[in-house]
């Protein structure tokens, strides 16, 4: 149940016109009251003979006795609406919710005669709206303060009792949510989300990796989003505002919305602060990137490589660092997210677009980020902007199979620090994410893995034996699960190729499964593959790689030589 508290008005007969009219669109049916202050008060919905001025007349009165100025805002107005999957309540229902608003917020205290003059009008079956008068019956004035606040702490109790959908309280830290009349709106345009809330993952996404206002306002261009900029006298750039071409007012004029009504961290200040922070800020040691992993190579592959590694350096910090240096991380997790969903192949984009677009919510709260933590994150988004659109298969493929899976740690552990912390709707926003961060993993993951795993069904038995006795030597906690799932071939083939390329499969292995806890991995073998495939460098897709220790070769005899080692002998051969 979401109430609303609206901008106060001066016009009490305007507000009853639209309450009991059409709608704007021929939306609203049988408008009448479910209560008032009185229960003798005119209902001209359902009354011939009363009409909106009689009405208007009596929740007036009290503002005139008290001196009431014509002009200066007096109408008050809360609108109640229920969630889509709510059963239908009746009028008396919504009668005994809207006392129950009007007494929490202060309009007319439980057990107050004097108090404010109300009445409560249903036009549709999921919602009232409740229109007031700010002058009690003894000349006082109502003290409204933090009324909006006090109807949402309302509105949990209405939903326990009446066994409604249960939202999670908020804190302030959310986006605006869009107008009765933008969702109407967008449902007569067959729109798959408001202007609002287009616009709103459109400039996040510009914003993700950008440096500078002149790089903004390109991607913002380059959208195809019309842009006015506000200007000082000065010459001084002020703000800005955005509207999408094709959604235009009654006038055919576009709708602009500025960068705070979108959501409160799109501000031009608060983005100048994002930036200036990128820019001056020395980056921390936990946030370097291994020498190893420097970027190399170009293209999507490489700078998803490169942006696992940053999210994985995220994931241990989330999980043990200071909250003000964890904020910071989730800012930036959430950038990489954008980055993510506007790169990658056709196949994902949906599922990976739905995980940003929810996951917005869990980047803010009252918890101030600390300056520059985020920055490996930033320059990951960056990274991935600028590497271009992923393929769906091949090293594009596989290594975003690798980042998503990264992510999905990082926005696991983002719940687990919002719940800690009491963040209830950011903490159900990053679980809402982590739901589609699975389902894209599923699509993205399921090619590299089938090849790893028939190639891990390949190996010699005595390559599959050795390997085995790795996993029960190192991690013999997890033994028994790892080698009993459907993925236990596929980390197999990983650590025979991990050995191949001269690295210390065991402690590799053990590296990779005591960073961090793996309760909530679907598959811990499908995670160590990922894990050992990025620690060891080791190509993401192996569709192309020989086959190691196979059954048709001979199994690997002796210890594995390092790089060097092998490069020595190379030159030796010649």
């Amino acid at each position: 149940m979401i109430p609303r508290v609206h901008k106060r008005g001066t016009r009490t007969i305007g507000l009853l016109y639209y309450l009991y009219g059409p709608g704007t669109h021929e939306e609203h049916t049988d408008p009448h009251l479910v209560a008032a202050w009185d229960s003798f008060a005119p209902d001209p919905g359902r009354d011939p003979d009363a009409t909106y001025a009689s009405l208007q007349q009596l929740l007036d009165q009290p503002v005139e006795a008290a001196g009431g100025r014509r002009g200066k805002p007096h109408v008050w107005h809360l609108s109640v609406r229920a969630a889509p999957e709510d059963p239908v309540l009746t009028d008396e229902q919504w009668g005994e919710i809207a006392r129950r608003m009007v007494a929490a917020t202060g309009i007319a205290p439980a057990r107050d005669d004097a108090g404010c003059r109300w009445a409560a009008v249903r036009h549709a079956d999921d919602h009232i709206h409740i229109i007031a008068t700010l002058a009690r019956e003894d000349g006082r004035t109502p003290r409204l303060n933090n009324d909006a606040a006090r109807a949402q702490a309302e509105a949990r109790l209405i939903e326990a009792e009446y066994g409604l959908r249960r939202l999670n309280a908020g804190d302030g830290t959310a986006a605006q949510r869009p107008t009765s009349a933008e969702r109407h709106k967008a449902t007569r345009e067959k729109r798959e989300r408001t202007p609002r809330e287009e616009l709103r993952e459109t400039v996040r996404r510009a914003v993700a990796g950008t440096e500078t206002e002149g790089e903004f306002f390109d991607r913002l261009a380059a959208a195809g989003l019309l842009l006015r900029q506000r200007i000082a006298p000065s010459g001084d750039l002020l703000g800005y505002t955005v509207a999408l071409p094709d959604d235009r007012n009654k006038d055919n004029e576009p709708v602009f919305y500025s960068g705070s009504k979108l959501a409160p961290d799109l501000s031009l200040p608060r983005l100048r602060g994002r930036w200036s922070r990128t820019e001056t800020t020395v980056e921390s040691p936990e946030e370097q990137a291994p020498v190893g992993l420097r970027p190399v190579d170009a293209g999507p592959a490489g700078a998803r490589r490169r942006a696992a590694s940053a999210v994985w350096q995220a994931v241990l910090v989330v999980d043990q660092d200071d909250d003000t240096v964890v904020a910071g991380q989730l800012a930036g997790a959430g950038e990489v997210l954008d980055a993510l969903a506007k790169t990658s192949a056709a196949h994902t984009r949906q599922q990976l677009r739905d995980a940003a677009f929810v996951f917005e919510r869990a980047t803010r709260s009252h918890v101030r980020a600390a300056a520059g933590h985020n920055r490996a994150l930033r320059r990951a988004a960056r990274e991935l902007a600028y590497g271009g659109p992923a393929l769906g298969r091949g090293e594009d493929g596989a290594t975003t199979a690798m980042l998503i899976d990264m992510v999905f740690f990082l926005v696991t552990a983002a719940a687990h620090w919002h719940a800690r912390m009491g963040h209830e709707q950011q903490a159900a926003a990053a679980r809402e994410a982590a739901v589609h961060l699975r389902a894209a993993y599923r699509q993205t993951a399921a090619h590299p893995l089938g090849v790893l795993h028939e190639r891990g069904r390949q190996l010699a038995l005595t390559v599959q034996r050795q390997q085995a006795t790795i996993v029960r030597t190192t991690v013999p906690e997890l033994a028994e699960q790892v080698l009993g799932e459907a993925a236990w071939p596929a980390l197999a083939a990983t650590l025979a190729d991990a050995q191949a390329a001269g690295h210390d499969p065991a402690r590799l292995l053990a590296e990779a499964a005591g960073r961090r806890e793996l309760d909530t991995a679907d598959s811990i073998a499908e995670v160590l593959v990922w894990r050992l495939r990025r620690i060891a460098e080791l190509p993401a897709d192996t569709t192309s790689l020989p086959q190691v220790g196979s059954r048709s070769t001979l199994p690997l005899q002796g210890p594995a030589t390092t790089p060097a080692q092998r490069s020595d002998q190379r030159r030796n051969a010649r």
